[in-house]
């Protein structure tokens, strides 16, 4: 029998569909980039914590909302009044990024760096990240392609100890710190411009891109506990999201002091998955190590399940010329040949995307909970994106990694980003455009309704 829809939730019901939440959004890769930052942060970690959670922990949540306040049904949906092919190629976009590209291969390289590379002679460990990639993904690629929920049953019961393992962790490192983080050395980037570079280093969790692909998920969940009326489910979007992405922040944050401190006893690393194996080695030993890499190799494995077989059913519902065992194999051998680069070349890489894609999303989810006020009206949200569209394509090309950064028409790009462009030097050449054009079309669609009033 169905429940009434004005049902009042629990708090058992909030807690439930918070859980979720946080699944949806903290996997074993999010522990890598806190790290990081914390050790580029030094003694500025507190700024760059700042920026690092106002992307990595309220967007994501403003990314449900917009879900859930458009009656949007992912993000295709979402991104309708620009148009069936805009929002096709930016859908497209979204899946390559958290898919095959990056997101996905990433679960390995960090769960190889983090568990197995350790362990390894320093010569052997390119030809181990290739067979441990390829054996990686072969697994995956069965699970995926017989659809076993096993594999994510076995995630409800490794999250857990994976999350209290952590916090033991966390608990010596404070007990037992390192070093005092409010006098750690600070890297170049962050003397000055801690705040924006944690902003931009928020880039890399992609959680703002997960909640605009897999928010449908927990609006789908409310829907399924009694909740029918959509203001409704904004709300228990909103106050299941705090909770749940709060949880997320607090780990963020813990991380991130925990990088500061580590300066004390290690240089900063290239990547955080080698910060991370370096720290659990200093406070447990090598077994200790050994057996957190063991829970970080296999929520990586559920995460990458859950990544391929997410590919694969969307690809095959908006692409039907094939089928989804077809788009499995491609998005687990694209996976592969990506993660056998390395994990420090896939966050070089992404880099770029990331720089392309963010702002977009950013300015469609200020849309999206803008929509009940603009009506949806296809002319804002084209002169808004159309504006910031132009920056995001000049900061795209201002990331790419070396070689292709010293070449004379990135050169020359960047001198016009610089020149054009207000807050460029900060990576955020995209911020004047688009509230200029939000500006612009809201005007413009206050100006449409009285002429059609008259």
């Amino acid at each position: 029998m169905k429940e009434s829809p004005n049902k009042r939730f629990s708090i058992k019901q909030y807690l439930i569909v918070a859980s979720m939440i946080f699944a949806l959004f903290f996997g074993a890769g999010n522990l890598i980039f806190p790290l990081y930052l914390g050790q580029l942060a030094g003694k500025n970690w507190l700024l760059a914590a700042i920026g690092f959670l106002t992307t990595g922990v309220a967007l994501p949540l403003l990314a449900l909302l917009a879900i859930a306040v458009t009656r949007s049904n992912g993000m295709y949906d979402l991104a309708l009044p620009l148009g069936k092919k805009f929002a096709l190629i930016f859908m497209t976009l979204i899946h390559l990024t958290i898919g095959p590209f990056f997101a996905t291969p990433r679960t390995a390289t960090v769960s190889y760096t983090v568990g197995v590379a350790p362990l390894l002679p320093r010569e052997y460990r390119n030809l181990g990240l290739i067979i441990f990639t390829v054996v990686f993904f072969i697994l995956v690629y069965v699970l995926a392609f017989n659809q076993n929920d096993i594999l994510s049953s076995l995630g409800k019961i490794l999250n857990p100890i994976f999350l209290v393992a952590l916090f033991l962790v966390f608990v010596i490192a404070f007990v037992r710190p390192m070093g005092n983080p409010n006098l750690m050395p600070v890297a170049n980037n962050y003397t000055s411009g801690a705040l924006m570079n944690g902003f931009l280093e928020g880039y890399n969790t992609m959680d703002a891109l997960a909640g605009l692909a897999f928010g449908i998920a927990v609006v789908s969940a409310i829907r399924s506990m009694g909740i029918k009326q959509e203001n409704e489910i904004a709300k228990v979007t909103a106050k299941s999201g705090i909770i749940g992405i709060a949880a997320i922040g607090v780990i963020y944050l813990l991380l991130i002091i925990m990088g500061a401190m580590s300066l004390g006893k290690f240089s900063p690393s290239t990547d955080g998955g080698t910060a991370f194996s370096q720290i659990v080695r200093y406070y447990a030993g090598t077994f200790g190590q050994a057996f957190l890499a063991f829970l970080i190799v296999l929520t990586c494995f559920t995460t990458a399940v859950g990544l391929v077989a997410a590919f694969a059913e969307d690809f095959h519902q908006h692409f039907p010329i094939f089928s989804y065992h077809v788009w499995l194999t491609i998005a687990s051998v694209v996976a592969c040949l990506v993660g056998t680069c390395g994990l420090d070349q896939i966050i070089k890489w992404s880099k770029p995307m990331l720089m392309f894609l963010y702002p977009l999303v950013i300015v469609l989810i200020v849309l999206s909970l803008l929509s009940p006020y603009i009506k949806k009206d296809p002319l804002v949200y084209q002169v808004t994106i159309s504006l910031t569209l132009i920056p995001s394509i000049f900061d795209l090309v201002n990331s790419l990694p070396a070689p292709l950064n010293q070449t004379a028409f990135v050169i020359k790009m960047d001198l016009v980003r610089s020149q054009f462009l207000p807050l460029a030097g900060l990576g955020l050449s995209w911020v004047v455009p688009a509230l200029l054009g939000l500006g612009i079309g809201i005007i413009l669609h206050i100006l449409q309704k009285k002429n059609k009033l008259l």
